[in-house]
């Protein structure tokens, strides 16, 4: 009887927990799912669940995840609404309010939401493509919100993947909390890209970022910015990206993914176990900061990838290899006892403080020797150039074993060199397990105490430790305050615009809540200062940039001062925040106004070609310091109201010195294709000329209403062919029965033909192979100035 109590009582709990967890089809308005009943959705064929996923300990997601579990017990989730902020495993509910919005609450406190109010009525339902999505009851196929529009980490297929979606990878393989790893429509040029970034660096790997887009098999023409993964293996993007899986041919269960190692994969579903059928990157170690600063990676096909340290550096955490190395040594001490050593075949990728086209061992280090924020120096015998190269390191991020001709040399104190084996790159094979560095999200949510005596000595303890940080800022501010407010006033007295605080740039921003703009350098905001003026906030993604340096941008940007030059307000040096702030304009750029519906008319393009020259023309010749933009285009210029040209975008460029032209050397091609000058390509001294060339670009877009592209069909009529609009407009202009065909037609026949002319014949003059044959931006304004007095 005994035994059979136990039984029944056993049945009974089981039933109870299966109860317990109910699976429903449809969520209706006013309904919830709880975390503590294991309340979940299902697609009709089974395939997907949604529900709370525990992601630690008493710590719940709310997710997307195929209902299988795999052959190792784990689920493999698509979908996460709440990865940074995950919610209690008590009292937490998913909810389809009344309102129409999609809730998800801990103990009363919102931790997402969908913002999708309505008075229509609603239902929550999962889809067997794995899509949860929100309908009006009276009209299912109109989808009021869907989680496709909002992916974490993985794309299913056929779900697009858009220029307003992005892929972030998981921290770790244990911690499901947002990554490094970014896989992004690059708002600039259109090609689909993967990024890594941390709060010290930004850098773009794939496609290899020393590749010209169509060396690297991509199109920038394609501004529609979308790609999809079929069931069958096939993935096709707007920027011409395009590749079969492994297993290219059959209907299976597949899903691509972001995954924590920066590198993007497809995965095909076979006998409940997930099989690599793609990858993007195909050596591990060619991801950017995948074993973090001052890190040495290294691969075979025995072990897998391994992050090591290198010489006199030692792990900041071993549990971690993305956190990198640290020097066991000052680098801001004692310059003069420092000594290099040899790591032949070594790169370190990027973050290049100098460069020299010609220099000799001794030059190289000495420059290294001088700094000391310089870690190593890269001399090697560039073929490109026929000579020996110098690049010095202010940072050691993206280390691997590349093969010739790269040798890098490593600045360490005298004392360490000898203890140097040069058979070993890492010291005491101190190496770091990237395949099995994890780190287990800890966010646990212990249940109140209601023991007196453990409450009384928490407050004792939460009132001990105010008082003492308050006595602690007490003395920091005593002793600090007047010294940064010194230090603020200098400041803002040496630039001429005002230093923002991070604060204050939240608040302006609204939490950074409007985004009007996004690209290689930054992402662009809408914000309202205390004043009241409207401005656009840039953050920029080269937030490794040191505060002196950048104030030394800031201070020659202070200095410019032309009505057809955007105007900085201010910006914010604080931690590793750079952030510049200047004027907002009305309407957007030229980029965005050519494709417009409410077309430029002659009048306001001709002006613009005008100001835009007279703009570039002070950057070159008027200002204190002489400044290359490198990325003349249509995006960086913007129109105020009333469509007067502003050149943005021109304090990020290299600086120039009057004094000295010969440090105008570049490490990697600047610009965008199409309205880059021939001397990028060909490797040519850089100069003022290759603004000349991209403004004459911009010029002949204005005028055709056509791109730059080199792939596009320009003749319409009878014969279709591919030429680069340089060459059509040329054929057009020697052909003089057909120059009218130039024009834009938007612009019908509503333009002044003697300006026309004269504007289509400095723009070919702009645009000669031969920077010598181009005209300066001065005498370009001049020309343009007389066209328009003479007609």
């Amino acid at each position: 009887m005994h035994l059979f109590f136990i039984f029944l009582l056993h049945l009974l709990t089981l039933s109870c927990s299966i109860h317990s967890a109910t699976i429903s089809s449809v969520l209706t308005q006013g309904s919830s799912l709880f975390v503590d009943k294991d309340d979940r959705l299902g697609s009709p064929n089974r395939l997907f669940t949604a529900g709370f996923h525990a992601i630690g300990r008493n710590a719940y997601c709310f997710a997307i995840w195929f209902t299988q579990p795999m052959a190792d017990g784990n689920r493999t989730l698509v979908w996460t609404a709440n990865r940074d902020e995950p919610v209690t495993g008590k009292r937490s509910r998913f909810s389809l309010e009344k309102t129409g919005n999609l809730v998800l609450t801990d103990a009363n406190r919102r931790f997402w939401t969908s913002n999708t109010k309505s008075s229509s009525r609603l239902q929550l339902k999962l889809l067997d493509s794995g899509n949860l999505v929100l309908t009006r009851v009276d009209n299912q196929s109109l989808y009021v919100w869907q989680s496709f529009n909002f992916p974490t980490d993985t794309v299913l297929p056929n779900q697009p993947f858009t220029k307003d979606t992005v892929l972030t990878s998981s921290r770790s393989l244990t911690n499901f909390s947002s990554g490094f790893y970014k896989l992004y429509f690059d708002n600039d040029d259109n090609v689909i890209r993967l990024r890594y970034a941390n709060d010290e660096v930004t850098s773009v790997y794939w496609p290899k970022p020393w590749l010209v887009t169509w060396a690297a098999g991509r199109s920038t023409y394609n501004m529609s910015r979308v790609a999809t993964l079929d069931s069958k293996g096939r993935f096709m993007s707007s920027d011409d990206l395009a590749f079969n899986t492994s297993d290219y041919g059959v209907t299976l269960q597949r899903r691509l993914t972001l995954d924590v190692d920066g590198n993007v994969r497809v995965y095909t579903l076979s006998q409940r176990r997930w099989v690599v059928s793609w990858q993007a990157v195909s050596t591990p170690c060619a991801v950017h900061g995948v074993c973090g600063p001052n890190s040495l990676c290294t691969y075979s096909p025995e072990t897998g990838r391994t992050c090591g340290c290198m010489h006199g550096y030692k792990p900041k955490n071993d549990s971690d290899s993305a956190l990198g190395c640290e020097p066991m040594f000052d680098f801001t001490k004692d310059q003069e006892n420092y000594d290099f050593i040899r790591l032949p075949f070594v790169e370190f990728y990027g973050f290049d403080s100098y460069f020299s086209q010609r220099s000799t061992f001794e030059e190289c280090k000495k420059v290294c020797l001088d700094d000391p924020k310089c870690k190593a120096i890269q001399f090697t015998f560039d073929q490109g150039y026929g000579s020996f190269v110098c690049y010095a390191k202010t940072l050691l991020y993206n280390g691997f074993y590349k093969g010739t001709p790269f040798i890098t040399y490593l600045k360490i104190p005298k004392t360490y060199v000898p203890s140097y084996n040069h058979d070993h790159m890492v010291v005491n094979e101190s190496k770091l397990d990237c395949s099995t560095s994890v780190v287990e999200l800890s966010r646990a949510y212990d249940t109140k105490s209601e023991s007196g005596s453990l409450k009384f000595m928490l407050w004792f303890s939460i009132i001990l430790g105010a008082i003492e940080v308050m006595f602690f800022l007490f003395i920091y501010y005593i002793t600090k305050a007047p010294s940064n407010t010194t230090t603020q006033t200098y400041l803002a007295i040496a630039t001429g615009f005002k230093r923002f605080t991070y604060d204050e740039i939240v608040k302006a921003s609204s939490k950074f809540s409007d985004e009007i703009g996004r690209g290689g350098g930054g992402i662009v905001y809408k914000g309202k200062l205390p004043d009241n003026r409207v401005v656009a906030i840039k953050v920029l993604h080269d937030a490794f940039q040191g505060e002196a340096e950048f104030l030394a941008e800031m201070s020659t940007i202070g200095r410019i001062n032309h009505m057809n030059l955007i105007e900085t307000f201010g910006y914010c040096a604080e931690g590793k925040h750079r952030i510049l702030v200047y004027e907002y304009m009305e309407n957007g750029s030229l980029a965005h106004n050519l494709l417009g519906a409410n077309h430029l008319d002659w009048h306001k393009r001709f002006a613009i070609a005008i100001g835009v020259a007279k703009g570039l023309a002070y950057l070159h010749e008027e200002c204190l310091e002489w400044v290359l933009h490198c990325d003349v285009k249509p995006h960086n210029i913007l129109l105020d109201t009333d469509y007067k040209p502003k050149v943005a975008d021109f304090g990020l460029s290299k600086l120039f010195h009057q004094d000295a032209p010969q440090d105008s050397m570049f490490s990697r091609i600047r610009g965008t294709r199409g309205y880059m000058a021939p001397e990028w390509v060909f490797n040519l001294p850089i100069t003022s000329k290759v603004d000349v060339y991209s403004y004459g670009m911009v010029v002949l877009e204005m005028l055709t209403g056509r791109g730059p592209t080199c792939d596009q069909a320009i003749d319409y009529n009878d014969s279709v062919e591919q030429k680069r609009l340089v060459e059509w407009v040329r054929e057009k202009v020697h052909n003089k029965t057909q120059i009218m065909e130039i024009v834009d037609p938007l612009m019908k026949d509503e333009f002044e033909k003697v300006q026309m002319k004269n504007l289509l014949k400095v723009a070919l003059q702009c645009v000669e192979e031969d920077k010598d044959a181009r005209p300066t931006m001065s005498e370009v304004v001049k020309m343009l100035l007389e066209a328009d007095e003479s007609d």
